[in-house]
C-alpha cells in the first residue's frame, strides 16, 4: 500500500463538491483521511463517499493543520479567505473558483494540456480553469501544438448546472410550471431560462463582453502559454441540466485539414471523437457528455470561408471534466510527486 493523504473537500455539499467526492472514490485516490467541509448552515448534514456517509464540518472553525490536499469548490470569496490559510498550514490547495486564476504565481492547469505547470506553485495553490475553457483546450491543445492556432471564435451553449444547484431547480420548476400553463418568474437568471436561450454569463464588463467571455480569452492564453492567440467568445446559457457545448471556429498558422485534425484528436488524451455525417453521429450533452469523463468532439470540418480554418463542436460534462474531475486529476499529479 502506497502513501495515503489527508484530503479536505471544501464546499462538499455543493453540486461540484458532491461530484468531487464521487470522483475521488471512483478513481481510488489514495485517501488516508477525508474531511468534508462547508458553511455553518450545512454542518451536521451528511455527504456520500462510496458507501460511507461523512459528517459535514464547519469550515470557519476547522483547523487545517495536517491536511495535505484541499479541493476547494465553494466560490471565490471563500477561496480568497480560506485557501491561503490551508496553504499556510501545509496543504496543496486546488481551487475551482476564479479567485486566483490570473495570478502570475498560481499555475492554471488542465491535466491533459499543461500538467507540468502544477509543479511550480510558490503559494501552494493551483487553480482549476473555468469549465468552458477546460473542455475547449482539451480539444484544441493538440491542434495548437501541431499547427499553431492564431484565432479562436467560440460560441458556448452552457448548461444551468454551471450556475449551481439553485439554477438546476429553477429550470425544473419553470419547465413544469410552463407545461401546466402557469406564469413563471425568474430568480436565478435575469429572464426565463426554460424554453429560452440567454446570451449572458457572468457580469458585464466595460468592453461589452461578460466576465465568462473574458475568462475564455485570458485563461486560454495562460494555459497554452501564448499571448498572441486571439479569442472571440460569446457565452450563451441554454435550458440543459448538465453538459456544456461549444461551436468552435479556429484559424491555424499552418494548414491542417479536417481529416488531419480528426486523426490528431482520435489519439489525444481525454478526447473522444464522435464524428459521423449521419443522423445522431455527433455528441450532445444528453446522449454523450452527462455523467461521463471525456471531452467529445464532432462536426469536424474545413471552414469554407478561410483557407486555414476549421470548425469543431465540443461537448463535455461541465461538472465532471469542467470542475471535479480535473481537480482530482491535479490532485493525482500532486500525489504522484511523492
Amino acid at each position: 500500500m502506497g502513501r495515503q493523504y489527508k484530503v479536505a473537500v471544501v464546499g462538499a455539499t455543493g453540486a461540484v463538491g458532491e461530484v468531487m467526492l464521487a470522483v475521488l472514490e471512483e478513481r481510488g485516490f489514495p485517501i488516508g483521511e477525508l474531511v468534508a467541509l462547508a458553511s455553518e448552515r450545512s454542518v451536521g448534514t451528511k455527504v456520500a463517499f462510496g458507501n460511507r456517509q461523512l459528517q459535514v464540518q464547519d469550515l470557519a472553525s476547522f483547523d487545517p493543520a495536517g491536511v495535505e490536499i484541499a479541493l476547494f469548490s465553494a466560490g471565490g470569496a471563500i477561496s480568497r479567505e480560506y485557501a491561503p490559510r490551508f496553504a499556510a498550514a501545509g496543504a496543496v490547495v486546488i481551487d475551482n473558483s476564479s479567485a486566483f486564476r490570473q495570478d502570475a504565481d498560481v499555475p492554471l492547469v488542465v491535466s491533459e494540456v499543461n500538467p507540468e505547470a502544477a509543479k511550480h506553485r510558490p503559494r501552494g495553490i493551483i487553480a482549476n480553469p473555468n469549465c468552458s475553457t477546460m473542455q475547449l483546450l482539451v480539444a484544441l491543445a493538440p491542434i495548437h501544438r501541431k499547427a499553431g492556432i492564431e484565432r479562436i471564435n467560440v460560441a458556448t451553449y452552457q448548461s444551468v448546472s454551471g450556475t449551481g444547484r439553485k439554477a438546476l431547480e429553477e429550470l425544473g420548476r419553470q419547465t413544469a410550471g410552463l407545461l401546466n400553463f402557469q406564469t413563471v418568474d425568474p430568480e436565478v437568471y435575469p429572464v426565463q431560462i426554460a424554453f429560452n436561450v440567454i446570451p449572458h454569463g457572468g457580469d458585464f464588463t466595460d468592453n461589452g463582453y461578460t466576465t465568462e467571455e473574458m475568462k475564455l480569452v485570458d485563461e486560454t492564453r495562460k494555459i497554452l502559454g501564448d499571448d498572441t492567440i486571439r479569442v472571440n467568445a460569446t457565452v450563451v446559457r441554454v435550458p440543459v441540466f448538465y453538459g456544456h457545448s461549444e461551436a468552435v471556429n479556429i484559424e491555424t498558422r499552418d494548414k491542417l485539414t479536417a481529416a488531419e485534425a480528426r486523426q490528431l484528436l482520435q489519439s489525444a488524451p481525454g478526447v473522444e471523437v464522435v464524428d459521423e455525417p449521419v443522423d445522431g453521429g455527433y455528441p450532445t450533452p444528453v446522449t454523450h457528455a452527462s455523467g461521463h469523463d471525456p471531452v467529445y468532439v464532432g462536426r469536424i470540418r474545413d471552414d469554407l470561408s478561410h483557407e486555414r480554418g476549421l470548425n469543431l463542436w465540443v461537448v463535455s460534462d461541465n461538472i465532471r471534466k469542467g470542475a471535479a474531475l480535473n481537480a482530482v486529476q491535479i490532485a493525482e499529479l500532486v500525489a504522484g510527486e511523492g
